[in-house]
């Protein structure tokens, strides 16, 4: 999980009455935003630090981490997804992730970005509610990071391609660093969704 973002996410859950998938592993084990067997699912560098654990890995050990952490995250959230079909409940995927400040040396200028695919209504009303709120903010669309099925798997699976509304928020790291900052962004974007997610 990154840094900052479980607090803000369960936050979101308390004020927004929303149900949140958190990861219960480090994401160093198997990335839960990976397909199984992309390069990125279990790295063996993470930015300029190696991973040593993960150098070298049988194919069974990939599996067992598949089978233990990955796929059973994603059948919760798949579950979870079927019974609000079921009671025909309008449904949004908003995904919660922070990103580092300086990443290989190049300093990131954004305090959040919003990710987003099919969810360009949702990803704009968004934005335009966080730049009103605070003229301050740098906010960014699709960055630091861009769409993809090989880096944002739940947003798509979840999201875009059952035509559940999605987009990614990423909160810069320095900013929800404490559990009072990262207090402080979940009151900031609870009133922002309520008001976008109708």
């Amino acid at each position: 999980m990154d840094i900052g973002a479980a607090h803000v996410a369960r936050q979101l859950s308390h004020l927004l009455d929303a149900t949140a998938f958190l990861g219960t592993y480090s994401r160093l084990m198997i990335d839960l935003n990976r397909p199984p067997g992309v390069r990125s699912s279990i790295v063996t560098r993470s930015e300029a630090t190696e991973i040593p654990g993960n150098v070298s890995l049988s194919a069974a050990e990939r599996e067992r981490r598949e089978q233990r952490i990955f796929h059973p995250h994603h059948a919760a959230i798949e579950a979870h997804l079927r019974e609000r079909a079921r009671l025909d409940r309008r449904t949004f995927i908003i995904a919660i992730h922070s990103f580092t400040p300086v990443f290989l040396g190049k300093a990131r200028e954004w305090h959040v970005g919003v990710l987003f695919e099919k969810g360009q209504s949702l990803a704009e009303a968004t934005m335009a509610r966080l730049r009103a709120q605070d003229p301050a903010l740098n906010v960014g669309a699709n960055v630091p990071y861009s769409v993809s099925i090989e880096e944002d798997y739940g947003l798509l699976v979840h999201g875009d391609n059952v035509g559940n509304p999605a987009i990614l928020i990423e909160i810069r790291q320095d900013l929800i660093a404490t559990q009072d900052a990262a207090q402080s962004w979940a009151v900031r974007l609870a009133p922002i969704l309520r008001d976008v997610c109708v």
